[in-house]
């Protein structure tokens, strides 16, 4: 048997899974055991997974202090964006 964690002894196994939880709020793994009609017992921990912590600019590749150096940075009064067309109108979408 293949295992996401570390075996302990021959015929142990800790496999961790990542899975959602269903609309109904049940959690449905599928837990792979190689071993048809096979008999287990199985221990189940449901620990919530943190909220990922966004990333920084810098560990998203940018260069320290980018943003900071960059928006607004252009302080010329003689550039202004060019004109734009005025956009054109959208149909309805129709309801059914």
């Amino acid at each position: 048997m293949q295992s996401g964690g570390h075996a302990r002894g021959d015929d142990t196994a800790t496999i961790r899974l990542s899975a959602t939880a269903g609309p109904d709020g049940v959690l449905r793994p599928e837990v792979p055991t190689g071993s048809a009609g096979g008999e287990f017992e199985v221990q189940v921990v449901v620990t919530p997974k943190p909220a990922a912590t966004p990333k920084t600019p810098e560990e998203l590749g940018w260069p320290p202090g980018f943003f900071e150096n960059v928006i607004g940075s252009i302080d010329d009064e003689a550039f202004v964006a060019p004109p734009r067309h005025p956009a054109k109108p959208i149909p309805p979408l129709d309801a059914e």
